[in-house]
């Protein structure tokens, strides 16, 4: 976009990498979103297709089959994903965030186990936190994993959960100690496989991001290897969710501002293209204003994330840092795409619009990976 800085973290070598993932978004996202809104689901073979070519686990280590890169990997990834239109590929959660609480708190034996094929897109990746009476209040999650000799029981209901329908490994967020608050909560890895007492809900019927598998999950006495415990004894569940979380806030945080750019660009080449009463609606005033808004919202709000992506990569991004970036760039994008499907008229409100699923897919921006409610209360505790 001609009316942002370039980013101070770029890199000829990301510049080399973003034309990787630019030529992969546009040949293997960008054709696809109809039908995959349609499915509910992106193609299986979607996963194997871009492990192929080094796209999945970005910053991986080489070691377990990753990439070896940074954030900044994922960042450009997400960038190309939004520049494309998709919001149906679940990569963010699957490489940025499933597969870091493996590399993170994994043993080693079970990095070698699961990240290679998370890396090939052999197993696709989920994360099991919000259940159907609890949202961000994860310290009071009902799921139960009882201990049983070699196994662990697990009972309990998830929804909300990106990649379900396809998911191979799911992380499950569960009370190993159901008398205690956060100290009782551990994290579960569920090969779906084989698993008996496991089973897939329906994928959900959501207002936007139709092409995301955003599905309900089921556990019924499903027996969980002991072995598949994350951390070195239980009770370190929200300890390891708090310290991941930031990661998955700045993840959200690229999406919505690689959303409003995106969405910027798209309505003044339609602005310039369309006429009105004889002229280009971009002529006149309130669009040339409307729009002059917007771009300066994303200026500022790129300004804002990209100090936040380098706090990261120098692994200084506080939790309150990460809630501030979240709830500032999805507040943002909400508000933008609304002013640029204005100026769409009535073709903004047809579905077949890209601007009409990128208004209604910013929308739960402002509800996932904690509320924006949630931000504000969590970066009030510094003030």
């Amino acid at each position: 976009m001609t009316f942002t800085q370039r980013s101070s973290w770029l890199t000829d070598d990301l510049d080399a990498f973003r034309d990787l993932a630019h030529t992969f978004c546009q040949k293997e996202l960008a054709p696809h979103q109809e039908r995959w809104a349609q499915a509910k689901h992106v193609d299986r073979e979607l996963w194997n297709k871009a492990g192929e070519v080094g796209l999945l686990c970005l910053s991986i280590p080489e070691e377990y089959g990753g990439g070896g890169g940074t954030f900044a990997h994922e960042a450009i990834l997400l960038e190309e994903q939004a520049r494309a239109g998709d919001e149906a590929w679940g990569n963010a959660v699957h490489s940025g965030i499933v597969a870091h609480y493996i590399a993170g708190y994994g043993t080693e034996e079970q990095k070698r186990r699961w990240l290679p094929s998370l890396a090939s897109g052999e197993l696709v990746g989920a994360i099991a936190m919000t259940e159907p009476g609890t949202g961000s209040d994860l310290q009071n999650i009902k799921t139960r994993a009882v201990r049983d000799g070699e196994h662990y029981v697990l009972n309990g209901s998830k929804t909300f959960i990106t990649n379900g329908a396809q998911a191979g490994l799911v992380i499950v967020v569960a009370k190993t100690d159901p008398g205690e608050q956060a100290r009782g909560v551990s994290l579960l890895v569920v090969e779906t496989e084989g698993a008996e007492g496991f089973r897939r809900g329906r994928v959900l019927d959501k207002i936007g991001m139709h092409g995301q598998d955003t599905s309900e999950l089921f556990f019924d006495d499903v027996r969980v290897p002991a072995e598949n415990l994350l951390g070195s004894e239980e009770g370190q569940g929200f300890v390891q969710l708090m310290q991941q979380l930031p990661q998955e806030r700045l993840l959200i945080g690229v999406t919505a501002v690689a959303g409003m750019a995106a969405a910027v660009e798209l309505t003044i080449r339609y602005t310039k293209e369309r006429t009105a009463f004889g002229r280009e609606i971009f002529g006149f005033q309130n669009t040339k204003f409307t729009l002059a808004e917007c771009a300066t919202e994303v200026a500022v709000s790129k300004a804002f994330l990209d100090q936040c992506i380098e706090r990261h990569l120098r692994g200084e991004l506080d939790v309150s840092g990460a809630a501030m970036v979240k709830w500032w760039t999805t507040d943002r994008m909400s508000r933008v795409a609304d002013e640029c499907l204005q100026l769409f008229g009535g073709y903004g409100y047809m579905s077949e619009y890209p601007i009409a699923r990128m208004w209604t897919g910013a929308r739960v921006g402002r509800i996932f990976g904690g509320t924006n409610e949630i931000m504000k209360e969590i970066i009030s505790r510094t003030l």
